[in-house]
């Protein structure tokens, strides 16, 4: 999913700044197992000096703003830019503004189980004017597993496309015009062509708007 962000800076940036030409880039990243045991006891203050670690290398790189295509840890985001030494960009900041901009109404949210469950979009789409719906337990539960198990080592299966599908249908049954891909990685398994629903791509969306602030600096 990182890969993913890198990748669409680096493609989309040539309309701008001309051939092979993108913004500088610095990425770090912690293993996502020093993350993971922080998750289900909601310790957002070890998440966020995990991310503040990475924001301070990136910095005494010359880095003027971060971004992380990781959704969940934006729980920790306010702990982050409190005390980072550069200015962060938020994912689901940069996702409500496109929606608003699409005249969603109400939103279906996709991701872990901490984020559907969590505060992350829910006051981002709320201050926007955007209603939101999150898929029931049981279907949250196997989403959790099949982002887990499979989609942060790329292992993307049919199966598991047509079962986000079926859930995304569900969400649509709800009355949700839309619905956020807000885990990093389920971009690589959603084809929007075939989703029930209009699709916002968390990764993609987030990486637009860096490469927008980057040259508007």
């Amino acid at each position: 999913g990182a890969a993913l962000c890198y990748r669409t800076i680096c493609a989309e940036a040539k309309a701008y700044m001309g051939e092979h030409m993108h913004p500088e880039i610095s990425m770090h990243t912690h293993p996502l197992g020093l993350y993971t045991p922080h998750f289900p006891t909601g310790n957002w203050r070890a998440v966020a000096d995990l991310m503040l670690s990475s924001t301070r290398l990136v910095a005494a790189c010359g880095a003027d703003f971060a971004i992380s295509p990781d959704n969940t840890i934006h729980e920790a985001f306010d702990i982050v830019a409190a005390e980072s030494p550069i200015p962060w960009l938020h994912i689901a900041e940069a996702v409500a503004r496109y929606a608003a901009t699409s005249d969603m109404v109400c939103l279906g949210i996709l991701g872990t189980r901490f984020l559907m469950t969590g505060p992350v979009y829910p006051g981002m789409l709320e201050k926007h004017g955007i209603d939101y719906k999150i898929p029931n337990e049981e279907q949250r539960s196997r989403i959790n597993e099949i982002i887990f198990s499979q989609l942060v080592y790329n292992d993307i299966r049919e199966q598991s496309r047509l079962y986000f599908n079926e859930v995304i249908q569900d969400l649509k049954n709800q009355g949700c015009d839309g619905v956020v891909l807000g885990c990093t990685e389920i971009p690589l398994l959603i084809d929007p062509a075939d989703c029930p629903l209009p699709t916002f791509d968390s990764t993609r969306l987030l990486a637009r708007v860096a490469l927008q602030h980057s040259l508007a600096d």
